[in-house]
């Protein structure tokens, strides 16, 4: 582990191929009775983060490798038969595919909140339906409240906003209360169920 830690902290090497190693040798190691694999994937995206590779995103790299179990477990064993290059090889093309895929849901996402804008009557620039459209992709469950913290606008505004957005299905209440009632954007949770069934599906 100590080793491993060393390895992380180096930053004369090739981001991708520093998280494919750190991945595997984790793996190798295995030093809990359960959970490595998600430490171990969650290893992957802090050295990712870190090099500044994916500072603001986390790219399906887990799904695309869960896709085709066999070719991630032979990669991960032909890791530790001494022939990294095979494990490296695979991983790499695991990013391409995850970072294709984060790119083309980024599209589609850009795509649904145009869809939003023509429901709602193509709202104003600066108006705070717009600024809630905006932030939706990242906030898919939103209250007043939290309205409130992400936009920096009043009550009343964020009210109205949320009211435009039900209005037209773009918003479904979450819960039947009326005081600090939720709302979700069922349309963004189903273009992400979308993505991982195809990411699901080996290439």
């Amino acid at each position: 582990m100590d080793d491993l830690v060393v390895f992380m902290n180096r930053t004369d090497l090739s981001p991708v191929v520093q998280a494919a190693i750190a991945h595997a040798q984790f793996e190798t190691i295995h030093p809990f009775a359960d959970g490595n694999g998600r430490v171990g994937r969650a290893l992957i995206h802090v050295v990712l983060r870190r090099r500044c590779l994916a500072p603001r995103y986390v790219p399906p790299v887990s799904l695309v490798l869960a896709a085709d179990a066999r070719s991630y477990v032979s990669g991960l064993m032909a890791f530790r038969d001494g022939r990294p290059g095979d494990w490296i090889d695979l991983f790499s093309w695991a990013i391409g595919r995850a970072a294709e895929k984060a790119s083309d849901l980024a599209a589609r996402l850009a795509e649904l909140q145009a869809r939003w804008r023509e429901r709602t009557g193509k709202p104003r620039r600066h108006s705070s339906v717009e600024a809630l459209i905006v932030a939706l992709p990242a906030h898919p469950i939103i209250t007043v409240t939290t309205g409130q913290e992400l936009l920096g606008r009043s009550k009343q505004a964020v009210n109205q906003a949320i009211a435009a957005l039900a209005g037209c299905g773009v918003l479904r209440p979450l819960t039947l209360a009326r005081r600090n009632r939720a709302w979700e954007a069922r349309e963004l949770f189903d273009l992400v169920d979308e993505v991982e069934r195809e990411l699901a599906v080996p290439e």
